[in-house]
């Protein structure tokens, strides 16, 4: 567990991971549906090519034809840094990696940055950017 998650209540640490968790284990197990479901109805979802989906129903969308490709995420719940923004909101930065064909893919290597939202629903996520890690500097 990170330092910064010292002044994440330890409830919503907890559930926080388990939604991460969740992240992994619907992206893997291929569900567009379960994956969406994980989201707020209006989240900002942007994918390393830079594509923007907004909201629940694109990302589910934008997921269903992804998730025939071969590629598996690697667990990162329990590396992930969680820093509260506010009463019910936590940042959340992890790097990410993953497999193609069950081969690690380095250049597919990323910087994960979402933020958690408690709502009447349970924890969601409202937002989700992936970047490439990269060394613009050579």
């Amino acid at each position: 567990m990170s330092d910064t998650d010292t002044t994440v209540p330890t409830v919503a640490t907890d559930q926080v991971r388990l939604l991460l968790h969740r992240l992994t284990d619907t992206w893997n197990d291929g569900d567009a549906a379960a994956y969406a479901d994980l989201f707020t109805e209006d989240a900002d979802y942007i994918t390393f090519f830079g594509l923007r989906m907004r909201g629940r129903s694109a990302i589910e969308e934008g997921h269903r034809a992804l998730f025939r490709m071969p590629v598996k995420l690697a667990p990162f719940a329990d590396e992930a840094e969680l820093r509260p923004l506010a009463d019910g909101v936590v940042l959340i930065v992890s790097g990410g990696t993953s497999t193609v064909d069950g081969q690690p893919d380095p250049s597919r290597d990323s910087v994960i940055t979402l933020t958690a939202v408690d709502t009447t629903d349970g924890w969601r996520f409202a937002s989700f950017q992936n970047t490439r890690v990269s060394d613009p500097r050579g």
